[in-house]
């Protein structure tokens, strides 16, 4: 019967080490209480309409929105559950979505992929100003 080589001591720490790393990456790329991160499913309110000036955009954490509105006053609206793996993106540096989780990068006025790891844009929602409330849900 032949013999299988054995680990060294090394790999074997090396794979132990790794573990619990590997576990922080996923634990990451859920929300922070533990369930997988969402896009709103259904029509939610966000903020005064007042919040997103023209040429800028506005983080929503808590719905996973990020609304933008462009020069000529129109609002759009984008899921900031990162396309690469599923992580809700928290950070907003001007009209720049940052993924924590593998830095990914997205354009907040037009859900594009601006830096890898991610390729597919952010999924488009639908957005509305209603009785100076901006309302955004899953696109019509």
């Amino acid at each position: 019967m032949p013999t299988r080589p054995c680990a060294s001591r090394r790999t074997v720490l090396r794979g132990a080490a790794a573990a619990p790393v590997a576990g922080l990456g996923l634990a990451a790329c859920a929300a922070p209480d533990g369930s997988a991160a969402a896009a709103p499913t259904a029509p939610v309110e966000l903020g005064e309409e007042t919040e997103v000036a023209k040429g800028g955009a506005q983080l929503y954490r808590d719905h996973n929105v990020v609304v933008s509105r462009d020069q000529d006053g129109t609002l759009k609206a984008y899921s900031t559950i990162c396309t690469h793996a599923g992580c809700p993106i928290n950070k907003l540096e001007g009209t720049t979505l940052i993924c924590p989780c593998h830095g990914s990068r997205f354009d907040a006025v037009t859900g594009k992929v601006v830096q890898a790891p991610a390729t597919e844009q952010l999924t488009e929602l639908s957005v509305k100003a209603a009785n100076g409330r901006i309302v955004a849900g899953p696109a019509d």
